[in-house]
């Protein structure tokens, strides 16, 4: 029986950890082919990807997932993803979705913070997200099937103090995405903010403390922190077919947290 993303290629940048890994496992089970990008860590890449072929059909002659390492914020690591997808899966790519990011486990106010860890928090959130969606709106397939996915951040709404860099940074991906959306008129491409909560990962926990988490917990009005698995079928409805009436927005999920 067909799946809702039978044979389609998606991109998945942060895709070895995190929001990013479950989003990765989620398509793949829609009948996505996968690409699994990361920067650092080639073994936890490489094992997922060995987790997704492990399921594919007997005798198949193109893999169901392959990683790749790239820096979303260097433009030729954002093309190389797109070539290597091509390549790989012998189609254009129809699904990209934006899931690396990075967060100031500092927690530097404005006034304080380092004017290097700004720049790094916009080179990889802004600009990353810019060069994806710049490569994006000239290489997915058009006339249908074609989605631009960018993971924002409730923060945007929240407005917390010591997430300063980090919201200004989301805000500029939300910004760009509702105007995005607009000038792919015609080509069938949609383009959406997802934008998260706190949820339960690494970069999450990342320089909290303790009572900073219970904090958070405290706040949610379903008392428990996100988890990956609260984001992914919401990619992945905006992905399909049936998600194609949604397009220019952000969707905040969060457990009702903002």
């Amino acid at each position: 029986m067909a799946t809702p993303l039978q044979d389609r290629v998606a991109i998945i940048t942060g895709s070895s950890r995190g929001i990013g890994r479950e989003i990765a496992l989620h398509l793949a089970s829609l009948g996505a082919r996968v690409l699994i990008n990361y920067t650092s860590n080639s073994s936890l890449a490489d094992s997922l990807a060995a987790q997704i072929n492990s399921h594919a059909a007997a005798g198949a002659v193109l893999p169901r997932a392959i990683a790749v390492r790239g820096d979303v914020s260097e433009p030729n690591d954002v093309k190389a993803l797109f070539d290597s997808a091509e390549r790989e899966f012998g189609s254009a790519v129809h699904i990209l979705v934006n899931a690396a990011g990075i967060l100031d486990s500092k927690y530097s106010t404005i006034a304080n913070i380092a004017v290097e860890d700004f720049d790094r928090i916009f080179s990889v959130n802004a600009r990353g997200s810019f060069l994806c969606c710049k490569e994006a709106a000239n290489r997915l397939k058009r006339g249908g099937g074609g989605r631009i996915i960018m993971l924002s951040s409730s923060m945007v709404g929240a407005l917390r103090p010591t997430f300063g860099a980090y919201s200004a940074s989301k805000a500029a991906v939300e910004a760009m995405i509702h105007i995005l959306a607009k000038e792919l008129k015609g080509t069938g491409i949609t383009a959406n903010c997802v934008a998260p909560g706190p949820i339960a990962t690494e970069m999450y926990y990342a320089g909290k403390t303790e009572e900073q988490v219970k904090a958070n917990i405290a706040e949610s009005p379903l008392s428990r922190l996100g988890e990956p698995k609260d984001v992914a079928p919401l990619v992945g409805f905006l992905a399909t077919d049936a998600g194609e009436w949604v397009n220019g927005q952000v969707i905040r999920v969060n457990g009702g947290y903002v």
